[in-house]
């Protein structure tokens, strides 16, 4: 059975974590950044040459590029891939299970107004909140 979701509900939002002193993280928001099972496994990694992005913690880069937003963007599409992979459906219906709803909360920053989030929570609110699950 399909609901249709009630307009006067807000879509979940992405929130940024930070460390600043009495920061809580809001009731009710999970946080899915790494170590979690939620985390992107892609990596941006700093080196003499440019951001590296990786696939996991001690695997190959993928790619080097000039800038973080660049890396950023690149990190977060790579994720959506993997993601909607038809190998892990059982994950992301997993995920769907425990985050839809939710607020995520994760450590990369949000987007200039008007711009694009590149960030894997995004990435996970747009899916996990889908009317029909995704794969």
């Amino acid at each position: 059975m399909t609901t249709t979701p009630d307009p006067r509900v807000s879509k979940p939002a992405r929130i940024q974590r930070r460390r600043t002193a009495g920061w809580r993280k809001p009731e009710g928001s999970t946080y899915v950044g790494r170590p979690t099972r939620f985390g992107n496994p892609y990596r941006i990694v700093r080196a003499d040459h440019g951001l590296i992005v990786q696939f996991g913690e001690t695997g190959g880069g993928v790619g080097v590029w000039p800038n973080e937003l660049e890396a950023r963007r690149y990190a977060t599409e790579a994720y959506r891939v993997w993601i909607t992979q038809p190998e892990q459906a059982d994950q992301l219906r997993l995920f769907r299970a425990l985050l839809h709803g939710r607020d995520l909360t994760c450590w990369c920053p949000l987007p200039a107004p008007g711009q694009p989030d590149h960030c894997h929570a995004a990435v996970l609110i747009d899916l996990v909140n889908q009317p029909s699950p995704a794969v």
